[in-house]
């Protein structure tokens, strides 16, 4: 049931689509993923990574939701990069999530690109990349997903949930899909739904992509190229969003790079323009465009009061979840009141609710960053639970 392999593909898709360096959990005809869409997706695979010790009674697992261009790669080097796990500061012996008492899974989110089935996945029914014959995918059918793989790894129920981010909406979505199988959850820098100002900026980025003549209408994987001129300026508007003035004005202000005046031309004089235009060309190497589309649409269609008859409450309604739900100051992408708007939702819904709203000048990225005060709040709520599970 589970690979580390899988037979190779006919046309050049992005790194990892489907032989990715990770765990692989496939589902075959007879075990279909239910979207929102109305399809059944089948077969499909998952891609996961684990990190820890499984107990006796499977009762330590955590499991980690990534954010929209995060994967399975939360804690070891990636394969693609090279670089530290995207979540290494908070996960392993010794840390906030201790890998020393708890069993972590991270999988990549269906519609991603490092494993799990998404546009650049091989379509068994025509053996080309899926392109956008893939359905499109929710935030929910990322959780069902994640809910089959558990099963498939007989895994009844979760200490943990958490993630920030688009992995923030996961974690709320698994508290009100599967309320019984989760014993406590920390939403970080997230929301109960996607805002308009949010759901623009990703417009914005789809049309960056959809606008480079080498998109092809999603299906340049034959053709061996990619749009890395529109995904590279979608990363770059995107990445302002992750940041906040301060963060911008401390890190960069209106410094020159490399260069002791203007040269009066549009070249990156600013270290500013520069490090954009770095992001830009890192991100296109190791993400899919197509999966860019597919996730940012998740985060769009994604509003949980609206599964409810416009009432949040009832999404969390007689839930004995715990939950820790974390916010920055300098959030503007997913800011405070987001955060306060689920919090109401929990106490009238008659959950057992804590939060911690976390001054810094980081922006909404500090969730993936070195910030003391969310290392202490997860350390600290996770002991707190794991006593109350006696795990402690």
């Amino acid at each position: 049931m589970t690979s580390l392999a899988a037979p190779a593909v006919a046309f050049s898709s992005a790194p990892e689509a489907d032989e990715p360096h990770s765990l692989v959990m496939r589902f075959g005809a007879d075990r279909p993923l239910r979207m929102d869409a109305g399809v059944a997706l089948a077969p499909f695979q998952i891609a996961y990574q684990t990190y820890g010790t499984l107990n006796a009674d499977k009762s330590n697992v955590v499991l980690v939701c990534h954010a929209l261009t995060g994967d399975q790669h939360v804690a070891n080097v990636h394969p693609v990069t090279g670089k530290e796990g995207w979540w290494d500061v908070m996960i392993g012996p010794g840390k906030p999530i201790d890998t020393d008492r708890f069993f972590v899974i991270c999988s990549n989110v269906i519609g991603g690109c490092m494993g799990s089935t998404g546009p650049a996945s091989t379509n068994p029914a025509t053996g080309r990349p899926y392109g956008l014959d893939l359905p499109v995918v929710t935030i929910r059918d990322m959780v069902r997903a994640q809910a089959m793989l558990l099963d498939a790894l007989g895994i009844d129920t979760l200490f943990c949930v958490l993630g920030g981010s688009m992995g923030g909406m996961q974690v709320l979505q698994w508290a009100a899909s599967y309320p019984e199988r989760v014993f406590s959850a920390i939403p970080i820098a997230t929301a109960s739904r996607h805002s308009s100002q949010n759901i623009a900026f990703a417009e914005v980025g789809r049309q960056a992509v959809m606008a480079d003549p080498d998109w092809r209408g999603g299906r340049y994987y034959e053709a061996g190229v990619r749009p890395e001129k529109g995904l590279g300026v979608a990363r770059m508007a995107a990445h302002i969003t992750y940041l906040s003035d301060a963060a911008l004005h401390e890190k960069f202000g209106r410094r020159l790079q490399n260069r002791a005046a203007p040269t009066f031309s549009f070249d990156a004089d600013f270290q500013i323009e520069s490090y954009l235009r770095h992001q830009g060309r890192s991100f296109v190497q190791r993400f899919d465009a197509n999966s860019y589309l597919y996730l940012t649409r998740a985060m769009d269609y994604f509003d949980l009061a609206a599964d409810y008859g416009g009432r949040l409450a009832d999404a969390f309604k007689g839930s004995r979840s715990r939950f820790c739900l974390i916010s920055f100051t300098s959030d503007w992408l997913f800011p405070t009141a987001e955060t306060r708007a689920v919090v109401h939702a929990l106490n009238a819904g008659g959950a057992s609710v804590s939060f911690v709203e976390i001054e810094t000048d980081k922006g909404h990225d500090a969730f993936l960053l070195d910030v003391p005060e969310l290392f202490a709040t997860v350390r600290s709520f996770l002991k707190s639970a794991a006593h109350k599970r006696g795990l402690a």
